[in-house]
């Protein structure tokens, strides 16, 4: 990829999307994945590729819901963990939860890779500098994170086919979830299961947005870096949290920006 100048308004948008490619090319990413990226590009533009105060509140709640809860874990996809996963990584290192790859359209060579590329990251986390305002033995926190998904030993009650597995140590034991870029059949079918579900989704109409216990309507990575603070504050405390108001303050934004 040619070198973007800093003065480009949308440099990290295209870094993005260059890093999608390259992992399809990889063949971490299922054939759907820029489609999927493309489409949620589409409704940060009418954020104004920021994060609303909105988004903020959502996420602080997922922070304090994940800080507190018995068993808490995250879920990821090909997408999650190319623009993510560092973050991610730094976020389950400090909660203290595993981190499974699950997939819509699993196969074990995409799981294989995603995991290796999981590998990779958590060791450059572990190389890296604590988050500020972290203390502790960063690279034994690090460490300490399971990285999940290559054998799976559960199953999802009511979803059919590959992507209802999951292992038991993970998203199946889990009383609350953080699954970034979820799709609704299984965000459903995790909430019927009894599970906090908590998504990054940028599409306040989507049946996983809906579904969800808390929403963030944002960008992944944006959401994952604000996300990795709030953990690290630790001083969030779970309300009585209105998802549906939520997106009713997201879609409102969205729709002010419309010509």
């Amino acid at each position: 990829m040619a070198e973007i100048p800093d003065s480009h308004p949308r440099k990290i948008s295209l870094i993005a999307r260059q890093n999608l490619v390259d992992a399809a090319a990889e063949g971490l990413l299922a054939a759907s994945a820029m489609i999927a990226h493309g489409r949620g590009e589409a409704f940060d533009y009418l954020l104004g590729e920021t994060t609303s105060d909105s988004a903020r509140l959502a996420i602080r709640e997922m922070a304090a819901r994940l800080m507190v809860a018995s068993k808490p874990a995250i879920s990821v996809n090909g997408n999650t963990v190319v623009l993510a996963g560092h973050d991610l990584i730094r976020v389950a290192a400090i909660v203290g939860c595993p981190i499974e790859v699950n997939l819509y359209y699993r196969t074990p060579e995409r799981v294989s890779g995603l995991l290796s590329r999981l590998e990779q990251q958590a060791a450059e986390v572990a190389r890296g500098p604590a988050p500020e305002g972290w203390q502790g033995d960063w690279s034994a926190a690090v460490a300490s994170v399971s990285l999940l998904g290559g054998s799976p030993d559960d199953a999802i009650p009511g979803l059919e086919g590959p992507r209802s597995v999951c292992c038991s140590g993970g998203i199946g034991g889990a009383d609350a979830i953080l699954v970034p870029l979820e799709d609704g059949d299984r965000c459903e079918a995790l909430v019927g299961m009894g599970k906090q579900v908590l998504v990054v989704d940028l599409n306040p109409l989507s049946r996983t947005a809906m579904t969800a216990t808390v929403t963030v309507v944002d960008e992944v990575s944006r959401a994952a870096s604000i996300l990795l603070s709030e953990v690290v504050a630790g001083d969030a405390v779970p309300t009585n949290w209105d998802n549906t108001k939520a997106l009713e303050e997201s879609l409102a934004l969205m729709a002010r920006a419309s010509p």
